[in-house]
């Protein structure tokens, strides 16, 4: 049988935007016009290795209390290299999932960071991998 691997559409959302130097208090409202410091590009501050860095959304609740939620946008590094205790996007027999990386007593588990799921332990010969590393979380303020 043959297994498809997932695939994702690489799309350019990051530009240049202004950045304030000065810190907004999310209480009484300040005037930042005097404290415009410079262009702040996303993509170069928070990405390492463009040709191999990617965006994902994700769904589900699994992740919550990663903060990661049902339409979070996550920043996908495949070239990082993954450590026990990271973040990170797997495929589970064809399918994508994003969950904690712990490998123990040379076992590797994919643990959800939602008290009501199981951990998921990936068996050698499986179609499971570790896709890349999740670097960033975005989530929407709505």
């Amino acid at each position: 049988m043959k297994t498809t691997k997932p695939s994702l559409e690489k799309t350019d959302i990051l530009s240049v935007v202004p950045f304030y130097s000065q810190a907004v208090p999310a209480g009484f409202p300040s005037p930042a016009d005097d404290f415009l410091d410079f262009d702040l590009s996303l993509d170069k501050k928070l990405i390492k290795h463009p040709s191999a860095t990617f965006f994902v959304r994700a769904s589900g609740t699994s992740m919550i209390n990663a903060k990661i939620f049902d339409g979070s946008i996550l920043l996908v590094d495949r070239a990082e290299k993954i450590n026990n205790g990271d973040i990170v996007l797997a495929v589970l027999d064809g399918d994508f999932t994003v969950k904690r990386y712990r490998k123990v007593d040379g076992s590797v588990f994919l643990y959800p960071e939602n008290k009501s799921m199981r951990p998921i332990k990936i068996f050698d010969g499986s179609e499971s991998y570790v896709w890349g590393k999740v670097m960033w979380s975005f989530n929407s303020v709505e």
